[in-house]
């Protein structure tokens, strides 16, 4: 091979990492253009803290609800991650754990920052879609449910102290360097991707939080960067874990809602921090999950604890949705 060639295919490598084109899935709602999932983040444990608990109940409310999907918001697998595709952690945390029917559905995952600090790899490996077919998990990516678009965006490169302060912690950042070109074009492809939507309703997961009153409170790295881009493309709903924690904190100044469904496992108990009364809506220090139910008219969430019980139902409005006149 040719200097040239070496050079040339060095550019097309280059340009293919720095690109962050987000990839698409399509997923058809039910036949009457509805659609309800569930989400769960912060989970991995073997079953430990509660986690079989809370599976069993997602299984209950999944069947109630005919869920089309489930949402995980990060940190999949404690505490580091995957060491490879053959971890037995996968099998022993997630297809061991999620076996009720109902949860036989397509899981979209993003990563963590516990997750970043095993073999990203791994979990970016088809080869754990042909061990478990419901797998799928991406850096960042869009499903597009015709009555709503879901923006999955890597949010653990993000946080500037993984990389000037990991304490103890080890990182994965293969396919992240150079840093700043990923995170240019990872905003760039999310705000041209929303704005380009023509869904009802615009709904983006990520793992750390934007607003949250719970142990690791705000990523002061995302409200600088993500949240300019969720408001001027009026985002309905920011969905995340990481604050091992149920929450839902309202914009004082914007339609947009911030949910945390962290609570897939170990919780923090006790470990809150004060918070405007007027826009917290939820905060509950156990383990629990959510569900969204949506038409075109109108979303619904609620949370669920370890029991099944309803903690707190949320519901809005599509305000861009015509008015039916009889």
């Amino acid at each position: 091979m040719t200097i040239a060639n070496v050079l040339i295919s060095v550019l097309v490598v280059c340009s293919l990492s720095y690109a962050a084109e987000l990839r698409r899935f399509q997923h058809a709602p039910k036949a009457d253009g509805s659609l309800s999932f569930l989400v769960l983040g912060d989970w991995g444990r073997r079953g430990a803290f509660n986690q079989s608990q809370v599976a069993l109940q997602m299984g209950i409310i999944g069947e109630k609800l005919d869920i089309d999907f489930v949402i995980s918001t990060g940190d999949n697998f404690y505490d580091n991650g995957l060491t490879g595709i053959d971890d037995s952690n996968f099998e022993d945390s997630f297809t061991k754990i999620y076996t009720a029917p109902s949860l036989q559905k397509q899981w979209y995952n993003v990563l963590g920052n516990h997750d970043y600090r095993g073999d990203v790899e791994a979990q970016l490996s088809p080869v754990l879609r042909e061990l478990d077919p419901k797998w799928l998990c991406l850096r960042s990516f869009i499903v597009d449910t015709e009555i709503a678009e879901l923006f999955f965006v890597d949010t653990t490169p993000f946080v500037d102290k993984y990389f000037t302060n990991p304490e103890e912690a080890v990182y994965d950042w293969s396919g992240i360097f150079p840093r700043n070109d990923y995170l240019s074009n990872l905003l760039k492809d999310l705000d041209s991707a929303l704005k380009e939507s023509t869904a009802k309703w615009k709904i983006v997961i990520g793992h750390h939080t934007i607003r949250s009153a719970g142990n690791h409170g705000e990523t002061k790295e995302l409200v600088t960067q993500l949240l300019p881009i969720l408001l001027e493309n009026n985002v309905d709903l920011y969905m995340n874990g990481h604050d091992h924690c149920l929450e839902h904190i309202s914009s004082p100044d914007s339609p947009l809602q911030f949910v945390t469904s962290g609570g897939g496992s170990k919780a923090w108990k006790g470990e809150v921090s004060r918070y405007n009364p007027s826009e917290m809506k939820l905060y509950y220090d156990g383990q629990g999950f959510m569900s969204v139910q949506i038409i075109e008219s109108q979303m619904d969430i609620a949370f669920y604890d370890i029991f099944g019980n309803v903690l707190h139902k949320w519901a809005t409005s599509n305000q861009l949705y015509p008015t039916i006149t009889m």
